[in-house]
């Protein structure tokens, strides 16, 4: 690639830690800058990267040695730093969801492509072993037409763990917009775009207690449904049943299962980039595991930035839009109790061929 790409990050919570240990040696990318809205938080992590300066975050977006843009603010600021980003030219990767309501969404993917500016967003979850494998055994028809699939995500909330959790349960917030996009960005993968959904909803208490860091034992009011639950058709015929909810202690349901007409697949959680395909044949008599056979082995967060330098930008700004858009669609239909089509689409990303951990980190 010649010289390393120039990466600025913006926000530095707790998740960017994760980005760090994918990109911080990479040899395609540097880590020309962070910022934060803590200047102290910015001055540590800059300290551990040589080469690194701590900026503000204007002076980030105006750095010519940033040539792309970590989003990792918290969801409500996420449109803010992207269009900021966008206007000076700079690509931009983002934690998801790509912004906290499909109409600013639209606007960050319109502006991006006025301008010919890269857009990614995650989950890049979905570009490792686990989903592409299940992807590359649906394609090769081993369960033969899909027809429907289950997605189950059931926590008791991110308040029992997250020392700052009022993200979760404020707008753009949410256990389907939080963790809705892994599993629909993975059903998009698995059974293509999404037509029309329908959704319920439901918020089942007004508060929640802080379990953990300096602030425990605090209550924070809950402004956004707790439980959600819907179907998504595809264009393709298939018909997803997901629901997603805060309001749970445990599931023994699997992450996701795709049914089709000569057989069941056991699809790994898609929060996370690996884990056990397993097929239950039409005529079998017990699950067989699927080995690896697709997608980036060990790969861990990041990776889907560097898929947006490097490769062909899997984990884009269209599908990001196109989740978001059915999300939020989820949660009007259970509003207003009736059938809401959507109006965006998407390709399938092209699938990630089975690459070793020793070749995408030399790159």
């Amino acid at each position: 690639m010649g010289d390393p790409h120039g990466i600025g990050i913006v926000g530095l919570g707790v998740i960017s830690g994760a980005y760090l240990e994918t990109l911080a040696d990479h040899p395609d990318v540097r880590i020309a800058a962070v910022a934060d809205l803590d200047p102290a938080r910015a001055d540590a992590v800059a300290a551990q990267l040589p080469g690194t300066a701590a900026l503000s975050v204007d002076a980030l977006l105006d750095s010519p040695d940033v040539q792309t843009v970590l989003n990792l603010t918290i969801p409500a600021a996420h449109a803010d730093i992207a269009l900021r980003a966008i206007a000076r030219n700079k690509g931009v990767y983002g934690e998801k969801p790509l912004a906290a309501t499909f109409e600013e969404a639209e606007q960050v993917v319109a502006r991006a492509a006025r301008g010919g500016i890269t857009l990614g967003c995650a989950p890049d979850t979905v570009l490792g072993t686990g989903i592409q494998t299940a992807r590359a055994a649906i394609d090769a028809g081993v369960i033969g037409r899909p027809l429907s699939a289950l997605a189950v995500m059931v926590t008791p909330g991110h308040e029992r763990w997250h020392p700052n959790p009022d993200f979760y349960y404020a707008p753009g917030g949410g256990p389907l917009l939080d963790m809705g996009p892994y599993y629909l960005s993975a059903l998009v993968q698995l059974l293509g775009p999404i037509r029309a959904v329908t959704g319920v909803g439901a918020r089942l208490r007004g508060e929640r207690t802080i379990g953990s860091g300096t602030r425990a034992g605090e209550r924070i009011p809950v402004g956004v449904d707790t439980h959600v639950s819907g179907v998504l058709e595809h264009t393709g015929g298939a018909l997803s049943t997901i629901t997603t909810s805060f309001d749970g202690v445990r599931t023994s349901a699997a992450p996701i299962e795709v049914h089709g007409e000569s057989g069941t697949l056991v699809v790994p959680d898609p929060n996370k980039f690996a884990g056990d395909v397993r097929l239950f044949p039409l005529e079998g008599d017990a699950w067989q595991a699927l080995p690896p056979s697709a997608g980036y082995a060990d790969a861990s967060r990041g990776i889907g930035l560097l898929d947006l330098i490097t490769s062909e930008g899997r984990a884009g700004g269209g599908l990001a839009l196109h989740v978001l858009e059915a999300m939020t669609s989820l949660l009007r239909s259970a509003g207003v109790g009736r059938r809401i089509e959507l109006t965006t689409t998407v390709d399938r990303p092209s699938p990630v061929p089975l690459t070793p951990a020793e070749e995408w980190r030399r790159s």
